[in-house]
């Protein structure tokens, strides 16, 4: 069973390659999603990292959750689906 996991508080520097790295010391690695701006490129400092096994995931959560990459404290901690994400402002973040 996959487990799409957050990753939060980034060293803007940060490359996918770099986060697979670090995830794959715990389990397979699906995928990786740098999370960018899409005018300028640029990283926003949170990304997304899907790993093929629970157990690998949850091993990578201890291990990684507050832990230091590039001068920063990372967070990790499993992904909320889409529908569950509070919405981005006062009327639900559609504009439509």
């Amino acid at each position: 069973m996959m487990m799409n996991l957050y990753v939060g508080n980034l060293p803007y520097s940060v490359t996918e390659d770099q986060l697979r790295s670090a995830f794959g010391t715990y389990g397979e690695v699906a995928s990786v999603n740098v999370i960018t701006d899409k005018f300028s490129g640029q990283s926003k400092g949170f990304a997304f990292v899907e790993m093929s096994e629970n157990s690998a995931a949850d091993a990578a959560i201890k291990a990684l959750n507050d832990s230091a990459m590039g001068g920063r404290n990372i967070k990790v901690n499993q992904a909320r689906p889409r529908g569950e994400r509070p919405s981005g402002g006062p009327r639900g973040g559609s504009r439509w």
